[in-house]
This record gives structure tokens, C-alpha cells and sequence, in this order.
């Protein structure tokens, strides 16, 4: 009957009728396919010629084959593998068996876990090469021991190999297989052996079952994992605490954390590892607090935490981002001693880095005595993601000098950072060391190629990166379409994401956050509630972050009761829910309701964070809330310790300046605790040029012009100051330089979105096929606005030409026409919604109030720095803008 185990027919009929573990299938057997090692093959190639073969020669002639001389040779043999000389062992090894001296059993044993602890594969297949010389590789004791070798070298073809010309199998050997499969993420094929050893009546044991549960909780088998739960019981294996604790975590990591907690409850005992499965189960299924009580209660139990517990913990505190709990962790981890363990000093390094305690993380990772790849990949994620690009490629650099080989984690750990710097020749060349080191088909490092090429400015090497990836996954489609969005190429972005929807690809919430800032971007609502429908029906709009987006998007576009209305939806919102409401808010000129939604925030229990200072503080701007933006930029240091950043100084000055409080804004930027940074300085030229500010407004460009002297709009903006006050040469001064520093200003540009469709327009556009259609109605609007007291203001054509011609040229002013093709096109009683890629000038402005009362129609714009919503001749900004 030992003969008939396993047979292969037997195997895969039982394998492909179950329907199950497809994929594990293609993989393994792709692997076995692939494998080109033959035991006897691999020993002929080699020769004996180095030197420690010479001496085992000379030493075998010498002597006669006696006991002594094999005791003498074993013990060779060992030292040198103890001395890492695993090839010399080997060749004495050969030696031996050439001359017909016996070769001990041990021998091989030894050699075998010296291997499978190097995870030496060459050396592993030359030992097998000799067992099968001698002939002591079909026992099922080497047999086991072959198996585990090749599993630990990740070679689970050779193990299987070695696994079917064993005749006599038992369950150790099996164990092995089964281990090995599950430990080389192969799960269906660790399952499939386990119901074939059901079938030839080879028992379980209890090493069996964790192996094999380990398995379906990988993969989230719970009805197999329930099945095997009951053979566990029969052969009464329920009350040992190494299978309890694998019967806990596969049902924590199925998702059936109440069933997880019920057995944890009934263990008779339980040691670290049972708490510890418990408390990871915990957390994999989100319930972070209730992971933290049973942390507390595992040390008042006074069982002491093993690396893993830690680590676990530690995670905990990097996701709730609570750095005095880290912290006092990391007290008992110096006590306990546990702080040399490279696992445990990997994930402080990781808490402290998402706590932005990155100076912390640095501590931890220089005073580590042992650094692996991890270590390495861990500190270099830290720094790019906390903003320290420099360091993070300095630590590249060092990484290669300790002789670590970057991997890909830490290539997709490394790309942010040249992103970060726009440091396109490091990206490039990481990238030229991803192909020589045959990297480059990794999704997730083609992913981070994308992503820094996008970030760098070349959207066109991202898009050759993304066409050549012969796997794509969500990420991979969430980088593109980010990298298309953030070089101004929305619709692109858009089109792509209805291809991904072709594909078996599933949508995530990064993608919905992907794509909607198109939506944002392009005003294109229409788009924006397709998009929202589908998140309806697939689930997905129930989700913090997806709200979040969704709230932005409809702020963006006009709708901002839409964008209430699903903030409202939200039955579970975090900070970046109620920031997006505000800010949303803000853009609007809602500020009154931007502050009473800040104060119903913190009732409920959100502490504000700098992203939501800033919002507050834009929407005290857009409203001319001058005293209201004092206190809370005030309270920022005093009531939340929060230290102000440039990006604050920057929105006081915004506000300051639009109040018209120039002066003051001066003052502000003088007692400055940092160097002001070109967001300062623009806010206060744009403030002067409103206020038409000339001297100071030239000091302030003069300082721009040093800290951007690449930026055109510096350059148009002290232009139109200069326009403004009628100082045509300085106009023109102003011009030469920028044509002889080869810039060019960025004209002007509005876009409304019909029936699904996006229309742009330029000043003067003619190049629409309603073209005609289009003037003729600004013509009839233009005499409608002249009776009702309309008067164009020439101050805002900022050309040296004649008032007439100002005229003609302000009435074609490109929101005046997307404005003009909205009312064509569409139906009364809907608003139009146009928006434009600059400040809306002041005639514009007071043309559109004009419109609205004369078309009864509600007409919303959206230009650089906020909406205006045009009804009834009033405009929301109340003229403040």
C-alpha cells in the first residue's frame, strides 16, 4: 500500500475538482517546470581541485579506511562548516565517496541544516547530489530533512521532488511538505497535501494542524479552516495550546474575531504566543483599542511579551499615531532587553517615523548592533515619507557600502524621495539599477517609477513605465492616474480610469481619491456623480477617505450642498472628513459656517491638526474675517500647541493683505520666526496689486523674483500692477525680461462642462463650432447690460491700446464666452458652472452680476482662489475677493 501514496493522478484530480487554489497551482507547477536540477547532473559538474580537497586526497592515500580515518574526516568536515567553508566540506565529502569510506549519517545531516540555515541552494542540491551517490536519499529521515532544506531555500519544485521518490512515507515527512508549502505562500498546495494524506490514512499529528491552518487563514478559507477545526476535536488535538493558538489566529485572520476570542477564552493555558495571536487578530481586523486592552491585560496576567507581541503593539501605536504610548512601550523594551531584537527596533523605528518623531527613529536605528534589509528599508521609507528626501537617498548610498543589496522594497522605499527633490537623474539612475538587477517587472516598484516620474515632470517616461508592466495592480493604476492629474492632464486621467474599469482590476478608496481631484479640477460634476453613483452601488461610499474626496470634489465644482450632504453621510468621520467640509467651506466664502463647523468638530472629540488650521484660516480669509483669523492663528500655539509653519504665516498674510491691511501684513512678515517663503511674499504682491500698493508692491516682486525667477507669474503679476497705475514702460521692461529669460505668460482660460462634455475658451476663442452662436449672444447681452447701467472698466485690459478696443477686448474675456455657450446650451432653472484658471478680473466680475439679473439665471465661477455665485445681480463674495 506504501507504494500507491500520492499518486499523481490521484493528486490532481483531487486538486483541480475542488475548484480551489488556482493560482497556487500555476505558480508551483510553473516553478517545477522551470527546475532544471538533476542530483547525479549536479554532481558530475563538479570537480575536486581546490586545496582542500588536495589535503583530503593526501590523506586518503595515506591512510587505510578505517574507522578512525572516517572519524577524523567527519570531524573536518564539521569544522569547516562551522567556518562558513561549505564547498571544501562538500569536496571532501566526494572524496570520500570515490574511495568507498563511508560517509556518516550525521555528515549529511549536518551539512543538510547548515544549508537550510544559509539558505544555500547551490550547495543544498550538491549535498543531494551526493546522498543519491550513496544512496541514502530515498530514506524518509533525509528524505524530511531534503524537504526542509529546499523549502528554506525557497525552492518548493526540488522539495516536491525529493517528496515523490520517497515510497515510504510517514507524517513527518509529510509535515515538511506541508510546512514548506505554507511557509512559501503555496496554500492551496499546503491544503491539497493535507486532504490527500486525509485520504491514504496517514494521521495528523499536532505539528500537522498549525501548518495547515496557517494556510487557510492566509487565504481566508473559513469553512476550511471550520472543517479542519472539527477534525482537530476528533483526533483530540483541542486542548494542545500550539494548535489553540493556530486555531486562534486563523479565525482572527478569516474575520471571525468573536469565534477567535471564544476559544482564546476557553484555553486552559495560554502562553506569549496565544495572547499574542489574539492581539494581532485584533488589530488585522481593525479593533486597535481592544488590541491595547488585551495588551494590558496579557502583562497584569504577568505573561511577558516576545518580540512579535511588541511589534505588534508597536504597529498599533504607528497607526493610532500615539507617540506617549510608543514611548512607554519602548521603556519597557530597554528594561526587558528586547531592544537589541532587529524585529522589535525595526517597528520603533516605523512607530516613531509615522508619529513624526523622525529624529527618534534615527536614534533607534544608529544604536541598533544588528541591521537587516528591513532595518535598512525602514529608516529610508521614514525619511522620504516625513519629507527628508536628502537623508533618505544619503541612506541609499550607505546602504551599499555595509554590503546590503537593495531590494525591491527598498527601491519603492527610495522613489518617493527622488520625487520629492525633483531629482530626475537619481530617479533615472535607480532606475537603470531596477533593470540590470532584473527588478523592473516588480509591480510595486513600477509603481513607485511611475509615481516619481510623474512627480519629476515626465509624464511621459511614467506612461512608458506603466505600458510596460506586464502585471498591473490597483496601485500601479492609482500612480497613473495621480501622475496625470498632477501634470495637468485631467481628462487623460479620466479616459484611463474608464479603461481600468474594463479591467477584473477592483476598485479601492485610493482609487476613488485618485480620480475625483479630476473631476475637481475639470468642474466636471456630471462625471463627479457617475463616479459617486458607483461607489453606491459597490459599497465603497460609506468609506472616511472616499468621503473626503467626494466632499472636495462637489466643493470644488460648485455643489457646495452636495458636498454637505455627504459629509453628513459620513457616519464614521475623521479629521480629514471635517477639514474637507471646512475648507470646503472656505472656498466658497461660507467662513462663518467654516468656524461654527471647526467648533462642532472639537465637541465631538477631533483634536485639529495643522492641515486644519490652515482651512480654518483660508476661510477667515476668503470672508474678511480679520479678528476671528487672529484668534484662532493665536490659539494655535496657546490652546493646541500646534507651532505655526510657513503655510500659516502665509494665510495671515493673505488675510491681512485683503483687508487691505498692507502695512500690517509687512509687519507680520518682519517678526517672522522663520525665513518667509515665496507663498508669503505672492500673497502679499497679490494683496498690493489688488490695493494697487506700487512701492511696496515692487519691493515685495523684487524679493519673489529672487526665490522664483523661473515663476511667470511673478513676472505677470507686478506687470499688471504696473498696467494698472498706467506705467506702460515698466509694462514693457517687464516684458523684455521675461522674453529674454524665455517665458511665456500662461494665458487665460475658461471651461464649462455640457452633457457630460468639457468646452474651453481662450480671450478672443473663435475656434468653437458654435462660434458664431456665441458672440451673436454676448452682442445681445452686451446691450441688455449697457441699459441697465452697465459700464465696462477699461483699468482691467492691461494693454496700451485704445478705450474701444479695451472694450472689445474685455468682452471677450474667456469666462464672458464659456458664460455666453452656457446659456445656449443649457436649459433655464439649471446653474452654469464655469471655471477659470485665473483670477476673475473685476469687470468680469461686475459683467457676470449684470448676466445673472438679466438671464434669471444662476451662473457660479470658479477662479484661482474661490467660488463666486452669481444671482439676482449680487455675487456671494460680497465684492470682497
Amino acid at each position: 500500500m506504501a507504494t500507491a501514496l500520492f499518486p499523481s493522478n490521484s493528486l490532481h484530480h483531487h486538486y483541480y475538482s475542488s475548484g480551489i487554489f488556482l493560482t497556487d497551482h500555476k505558480n508551483y507547477h510553473m516553478q517545477l517546470r522551470s527546475s532544471t536540477f538533476h542530483p547525479l547532473e549536479m554532481h558530475n559538474k563538479h570537480t575536486s581541485t581546490n586545496s582542500g580537497t588536495t589535503a583530503a586526497m593526501k590523506t586518503l592515500s595515506t591512510h587505510d579506511s578505517t574507522e578512525q580515518t572516517q572519524r577524523n574526516l567527519s570531524a573536518d568536515i564539521t569544522t569547516l562548516c562551522k567556518r562558513g567553508k561549505l564547498n571544501e566540506a562538500l569536496d571532501i565529502v566526494a572524496c570520500m565517496n570515490e574511495v568507498g569510506i563511508s560517509v556518516g549519517t550525521h555528515v549529511y545531516s549536518t551539512l543538510i541544516e547548515v544549508c537550510a540555515n544559509k539558505k544555500a541552494l547551490a550547495e543544498g542540491r550538491r549535498v543531494h547530489a551526493l546522498m543519491e551517490t550513496s544512496g541514502v536519499a530515498q530514506n524518509a529521515f533525509f528524505g524530511t530533512k531534503l524537504v526542509n532544506m529546499y523549502a528554506w531555500c525557497g525552492n518548493m519544485a526540488d522539495a516536491r521532488q525529493v517528496f515523490e521518490k520517497i515510497l515510504q512515507k510517514n507524517v513527518f515527512l509529510i509535515n515538511a511538505l506541508i510546512r514548506g508549502y505554507a511557509r512559501n505562500g503555496f496554500y492551496g498546495e499546503a491544503l491539497s497535501i493535507f486532504h490527500q494524506m486525509q485520504e491514504d490514512v496517514i494521521q495528523p499529528d499536532r505539528f500537522t494542524f498549525p501548518c495547515v491552518l496557517k494556510a487557510c487563514g492566509s487565504i481566508s478559507a473559513l469553512w476550511q479552516g471550520k472543517a479542519i477545526h472539527a477534525r482537530v476535536i476528533r483526533n483530540g488535538f483541542d486542548s494542545d495550546a500550539h494548535v489553540g493558538n493556530a486555531l486562534v489566529a486563523m479565525y482572527a485572520k478569516c474575520g471571525s474575531i468573536e469565534i477567535a476570542r471564544q476559544l482564546f477564552g476557553r484555553m486552559p493555558k495560554r502562553d506569549v504566543v496565544s495572547w499574542t495571536a489574539m492581539i494581532t487578530g485584533y488589530t488585522e481586523n481593525g479593533q486597535d483599542e481592544e488590541a491595547l486592552q488585551l495588551f494590558c491585560e496579557m502583562q497584569q496576567d504577568g505573561v511577558e511579551p516576545n518580540p512579535v507581541t511588541l511589534a505588534s503593539v508597536l504597529a498599533i501605536c504607528a497607526k493610532l499615531a500615539n507617540l506617549q504610548l510608543g514611548k512607554e512601550i519602548h521603556n519597557q523594551i530597554s528594561i526587558s532587553g528586547f531592544d537589541l531584537d532587529v524585529l522589535v527596533g525595526n517597528a520603533l523605528i516605523s512607530m516613531y517615523a509615522e508619529c513624526d518623531a523622525i529624529e527618534a527613529a534615527r536614534c533607534v536605528f544608529d544604536g541598533m548592533p544588528h541591521k537587516d534589509l528591513v532595518s535598512w528599508n525602514t529608516i529610508i521609507r521614514a525619511y522620504a515619507s516625513n519629507g527628508f528626501a536628502d537623508e533618505a537617498l544619503k541612506l541609499l548610498r550607505q546602504i551599499q557600502l555595509v554590503v546590503v543589496k537593495p531590494d525591491s522594497f527598498t527601491i519603492a522605499s527610495v522613489l518617493p524621495a527622488c520625487g520629492q527633490l525633483d531629482a530626475l537623474k537619481w530617479g533615472k539612475e535607480i532606475h537603470k539599477y531596477t533593470i540590470q538587477n532584473h527588478l523592473q517587472s516588480d509591480v510595486f516598484v513600477g509603481s513607485a517609477l511611475i509615481d516619481m516620474y510623474a512627480k519629476c515632470g515626465s509624464i511621459e517616461s511614467a506612461r512608458r513605465v506603466f505600458d510596460n508592466l506586464s502585471c498591473r495592480n490597483v496601485v500601479s493604476w492609482n500612480s497613473m492616474i495621480t501622475g496625470l492629474i498632477q501634470n495637468g492632464q485631467s481628462n487623460d486621467s479620466l479616459k484611463l480610469f474608464r479603461d481600468m474599469l474594463l479591467t477584473q482590476i477592483k476598485l479601492d478608496s485610493a482609487t476613488i481619491a485618485s480620480v475625483l481631484p479630476a473631476c475637481a479640477n475639470l468642474a466636471a460634476l456630471r462625471r463627479g456623480k457617475e463616479i459617486h453613483n458607483y461607489l453606491i452601488r459597490s459599497g465603497l461610499d460609506t468609506d472616511a477617505f472616499v468621503g473626503s474626496a467626494l466632499i472636495d470634489m462637489y466643493a470644488k465644482c460648485g455643489t457646495i450642498e452636495l458636498a454637505k450632504q455627504t459629509f453628513n453621510t459620513i457616519s464614521k468621520r475623521d479629521l480629514v472628513s471635517w477639514t474637507s467640509m471646512i475648507a470646503g467651506y472656505g472656498i466658497h466664502g461660507l467662513g462663518e459656517d467654516a468656524l461654527a463647523l471647526f467648533d462642532q468638530m472639537q465637541q465631538s472629540g477631533m483634536k485639529p491638526d495643522h492641515v486644519t488650521f490652515v482651512a480654518v484660516l483660508c476661510a477667515c480669509s476668503h470672508a474678511g474675517l480679520v479678528k476671528e483669523g487672529w484668534q484662532y492663528f493665536n490659539s494655535m500655539s496657546q490652546n493646541y500647541h500646534i507651532t505655526p509653519r510657513v503655510e500659516h504665516y502665509a494665510c495671515m498674510v493673505d488675510l491681512l493683505g485683503r483687508a487691505g491691511c498692507l502695512e500690517e501684513a509687512q509687519n507680520f512678515i518682519k517678526k517672522m520666526p522663520m525665513e518667509p517663503n515665496a507663498g508669503v511674499w505672492g500673497a502679499l504682491l497679490s494683496a498690493c496689486r489688488v490695493h494697487l500698493n506700487i512701492q511696496l508692491g515692487e519691493q515685495v516682486a523684487e524679493r519673489l523674483l529672487e526665490l522664483e525667477p523661473q515663476n511667470t507669474g511673478n513676472y505677470v503679476l507686478l506687470s499688471n500692477i504696473y498696467a494698472a497705475a498706467g506705467r506702460w514702460d515698466d509694462v514693457a521692461k517687464v516684458r523684455t525680461m521675461m522674453k529674454d529669460r524665455g517665458m511665456k505668460k500662461i494665458p487665460g482660460c475658461s471651461w464649462i462642462e455640457v452633457k457630460n462634455m468639457v468646452h474651453t475658451f481662450s480671450v478672443g476663442d473663435k475656434s468653437h463650432p458654435q462660434s458664431e452662436k456665441i458672440y451673436a449672444m454676448l452682442e445681445k447681452l452686451r446691450r441688455r447690460m449697457e441699459k441697465a447701467g452697465y459700464v465696462p472698466d477699461t483699468n482691467f485690459v492691461l494693454h496700451d491700446v485704445e478705450v474701444e478696443e479695451k472694450e472689445n477686448i474685455l468682452f471677450c474675456h474667456s469666462e464672458k464666452l464659456a458664460i455666453a455657450f452656457g446659456l445656449i446650451n443649457i436649459s433655464p432653472g439649471t446653474p452654469i458652472r464655469v471655471t477659470k484658471n485665473l483670477r476673475v478680473c473685476g469687470d468680469c466680475h461686475t459683467a457676470t452680476k449684470f448676466i445673472s439679473k438679466i438671464s434669471g439665471q444662476e451662473i457660479i465661477v470658479r477662479d484661482t482662489n474661490r467660488f463666486h455665485h452669481f444671482k439676482d445681480g449680487l455675487c456671494s463674495c460680497g465684492d470682497y475677493w
